[in-house]
């Protein structure tokens, strides 16, 4: 397939996306001519009548699938980072025939057919494990994407995705927009009493940002949480806490971001999906694709985690109420009061608080020992590279460069919070490796990006140790992208991994924020350049155990409450959200929100994200994440040895072996709970 040229820059696939000349008017265009390209060469690829093989059929479509990334990727991409209205309306309209585009491919019989013909040749036999690797998932994919249904099936296939797409941008639209749409000017700081300097000044910078006096709290992710663990003002705490829990619902100020409607929509297709496709429910859809193999086996592997965790979550709570109450004078815990009391009771207990530790975190130093780090147990050094298009002035670009002096990929850095972009922190892929069939590399390219609290003034960011695990995790992705050796797009980086094991590179990583090893590389006070003191760290170490059993309820609360309502849905008897979350927190959770609360209406990961019924990810790839760093426990916390090991079983695969044969090649047996129960100090 030949390049197009044409002066429309998102056509332009040449090099790195030109992110300044893209405008709104470029977007349908170029989505229409990518589409009508790619449509006119798999209609080539069909009609050929020579006997299909990897270099005459599957190679092709790797040029398209490549195209599509290079050309939608940036799109999608500025949606998330830099929305605006007029491009999310364009991004909307072409999101629709983008779904119908792949929903095409997915059931058209002369691929499908051209596919079966390579599985079933002679040459398959001689084929690299990797090759078979892309065969087979597309098989496999044909037959999630209703391949064999009859064509009415099949066109009801093709609404329902439709309508999906749809709705689960609209549902992350909402939720931004909610987010917007709430603000509270403050004139007198006394009201914002207990915020450390650097919140204050966060406050100040968003208030002149909006041209006003004083301070303005949002519900930003960086002014939320700081007034909840800092405000001494408990009705402040109250208020906020309230406009952060009931965004995009019916409890809002303004409703008219409400998500109710689009959650029971989306259920409901999701179940008509799994049924068009003989799957009973959702989650047993969800699961063709996971290393787990069962809803029993996911449902088993939570609550025993659950059993395991509450009785010790109840004593903490028991704990953190004794101590709120003869500390602080609560006499009723409330949970806008939760996270403020736990940070006092760290301070009283461990000498240690997010603040305190803060002014250790430069960003320039923290950036400094994550890529000394990476450089010590992957061997690869990162270096900045100025003078690329970005989309913000704040974003920043490096470059990964092998011993032997070559680029092997580069990532996009976008660490603040600000207004327009989606909350959060996430990496995706921006150009994944390839090898063209020409013989040329494409090298890959990820995006990182963070919502972190931005400089103040003409002062340095510097995170809190939350900020710092946070950003190792995303480059944990960013690693399991850009390390990759594998050379065919769809199982390239994190392309083919099971959600369920994708998570284990980025929380693999975050380990190294909890060693000394890790954290004197990454740790040097902004002012005198001091290590971190050993005091701040025994308690910073002491506090990985802090209430953490609190925290493993909390999540698996969220994984249960995914799990469940894609397990069970009955379209006669559909059970009501707000019960369902219910039911779930009388079972693992020890907080009880109070009745205004509307969490699920604001929970992009499984409404408008990949982890409907995959939220039990996190928990599942941890068990993974934990174990494979007991290695480093054993062998030395930078060993690079142990560093080369992983870099060449886990990350160096992609998605062409199947993860637990990664693992078990990695650790020499299967994975064992009991590295993440000692993790977060949870007693087996």
């Amino acid at each position: 397939m030949t390049q197009i040229t044409s002066s429309n820059p998102l056509l332009d696939i040449s090099d790195l996306p030109r992110f300044e000349l893209f405008h709104v008017e470029h977007i349908e265009p170029a989505v229409e001519q990518l589409l009508a390209d790619n449509r006119a060469e798999i209609a080539r690829l069909v009609a050929m009548t020579e006997t299909p093989t990897w270099e005459n059929f599957i190679e092709p479509l790797e040029i398209i699938d490549n195209r599509m990334e290079r050309v939608w990727g940036p799109i999608g991409h500025l949606d998330s980072v830099k929305n605006s209205d007029e491009w999310h309306a364009a991004y909307t309209n072409c999101l629709q025939k983008i779904t119908a585009y792949h929903t095409e491919v997915g059931q058209n019989k002369g691929l499908f057919e051209k596919f079966n013909a390579i599985a079933d040749s002679a040459a398959f036999a001689d084929y690299s494990l990797a090759q078979k690797k892309v065969i087979e998932n597309a098989l496999r994919n044909f037959r999630l994407s209703g391949i064999d249904l009859p064509e009415a099936q099949q066109k009801q296939y093709q609404q329902i995705k439709q309508q999906l797409s749809q709705l689960t941008s609209q549902f992350g639209n909402n939720v931004l927009k909610s987010t917007q749409a709430w603000n509270k000017p403050i004139t007198d700081a006394t009201e914002l009493a207990g915020l450390p300097e650097s919140a204050l000044g966060l406050l100040q910078q968003l208030a002149q940002q909006k041209g006003l006096e004083g301070y303005l709290v949002t519900l930003d992710f960086p002014s939320y949480l700081a007034v909840m663990t800092h405000a001494n003002n408990r009705e402040l705490r109250a208020e906020v806490y309230r406009a952060f829990g009931t965004r995009a619902s019916d409890q809002a100020k303004d409703t008219s971001f409400d998500n109710s409607q689009i959650i029971e929509q989306i259920r409901q297709l999701r179940h008509q999906l799994a049924n068009l496709l003989g799957f009973k429910q959702y989650a047993d859809y969800s699961l063709a694709t996971k290393m787990a193999e069962s809803t029993e086996q996911v449902l088993g592997f939570l609550r025993d985690l659950g059993k395991k965790s509450k009785p010790q979550a109840q004593r903490e709570l028991d704990n953190l109420k004794a101590f709120a109450k003869a500390e602080l004078g609560i006499d009723e815990l409330q949970p806008w009061d939760v996270t403020y009391a736990s940070e006092k009771l760290k301070n009283a207990s461990l000498s240690l608080s997010q603040e305190a530790l803060r002014p250790y975190f430069p960003v320039e130093g923290v950036l400094a020992g994550l890529f000394k780090i990476t450089q010590t147990l992957f061997g690869v050094t990162l270096r900045e590279k100025q003078d690329v298009p970005v989309w913000h002035q704040d974003v920043r670009f490096f470059e990964l460069v092998d011993e032997a002096g070559a680029v092997i990929g580069q990532f996009y850095l976008d660490l603040y919070a600000r207004e327009n972009k989606r909350g959060g922190a996430w990496m995706d892929s921006a150009v994944s490796r390839w090898k063209h069939s020409g013989g040329e590399l494409q090298k890959p390219v990820a995006y990182l990006v963070c919502n972190f609290t931005p400089p103040v003034g003409d002062k340095p960011a510097c995170l809190t140790h939350d900020e710092v695990t946070t950003l190792f995790h995303e480059f944990g992705h960013g690693i399991h992208h850009l390390l990759t050796q594998m050379e065919h797009l769809d199982i390239s980086g994190i392309s083919g991994v099971p959600w369920d094991a994708v998570e284990l590179p980025s929380q693999f990583m975050e380990n190294f924020c909890w060693e000394r090893e890790g954290l004197d590389l990454m740790s040097a006070h902004i002012e005198t350049g001091e290590p971190l003191p050993d005091d701040l760290f025994a308690a910073l170490k002491a506090s990985r155990g802090f209430q953490s059993a609190m925290m493993m309820v909390r999540q698996l609360e969220f994984a249960l409450m995914d799990f469940e309502l894609h397990s069970f849905y009955n379209p006669e008897e559909t059970e009501d959200i707000l019960q369902l979350a219910k039911r779930i927190r009388d079972e693992v959770a020890v907080v009880q929100p109070p009745e205004y609360s509307r969490m699920l209406h604001s929970f992009s990961h499984i409404f408008a994200g990949g982890y409907a019924a995959g939220y039990f990810s996190y928990k599942w790839a941890e068990v993974l994440s934990a174990d494979a760093f007991s290695l480093f426990e054993e062998t030395g916390i930078l060993n690079s040895e142990t560093g080369a090991k992983f870099k060449n079983t886990i990350l160096a695969a992609g998605g062409s072996i199947d993860p637990m044969v990664l693992f078990k090649a990695f650790r020499g047996r299967e994975p064992e709970i009991d590295a993440l129960l000692r993790h977060s100090g949870i007693a087996a």
